[in-house]
């Protein structure tokens, strides 16, 4: 089975359709404030439109995914709805509550965690029905996870986000074993600013 790969932080057309044209699984958007990557809903609703002409024109769908944090569910649910995501990731401390109703509202759930927040819950038996990203401590810095940092993979699929970028990515996967990878940080030429010839050689190197 080919790497599933997501490029996130996406706030321009010219980024969508070249994530899409490469080969892209997965686009995200950021719906939370605080990062130079946020857009709002409208704006998402517009890159979710280039996304799906561009997956039209590929022959193929690519997933479009809301990145939310600390918003509630009610909030998640509105802006995932005026955005028109199939997905929403949740990267903060969202109860599994809120998973479960955006769940049942339709939407596809991506769980994001560090490797120690995820560590500490499989300890307690911490167990979830949606797909799980590993990610940095802090999301968006650049710091990759190290094997030393994930003692015990997750069973099945899962996503290794933190750190990634077309030098190391090949690297990261034969080492942690992930279904999938995220980047943001990574395939961009200054904060915030998504570089297109590093979003193709991200997904190249990602696959070779």
């Amino acid at each position: 089975m080919s790497l599933w790969v997501k490029i996130c932080g996406l706030s321009t057309p010219e980024s969508v359709e070249t994530a899409v044209a490469a080969g892209a699984d997965a686009l995200g958007f950021v719906l939370a404030a605080g990062s130079p990557r946020t857009v709002d809903a409208a704006r998402a609703a517009s890159l979710v439109a280039v996304a799906r002409e561009a997956g039209r024109r590929a022959g193929r769908e690519v997933e479009t995914v809301a990145v939310v944090r600390h918003q509630g569910a009610e909030e998640v649910e509105r802006i995932a709805r005026e955005a028109g995501v199939d997905a929403v990731q949740l990267h903060g401390d969202e109860p599994d509550a809120d998973a479960d109703s955006l769940r049942a509202a339709g939407f596809r759930v991506i769980r994001a965690l560090s490797a120690g927040e995820y560590a500490a819950r499989r300890a307690a038996g911490w167990t979830s029905a949606d797909r799980l990203l590993l990610d940095a401590a802090v999301p968006g810095s650049g710091t990759r996870i190290g094997a030393e940092e994930l003692a015990e993979a997750p069973a099945g699929f899962w996503i290794l986000a933190g750190g990634l970028s077309p030098a190391n990515v090949a690297e990261a996967v034969a080492a942690l074993g992930p279904g999938g990878v995220d980047v943001s940080s990574g395939v961009e030429s200054m904060r915030g600013v998504k570089d297109l010839a590093l979003i193709r050689a991200f997904i190249e190197a990602a696959r070779g």
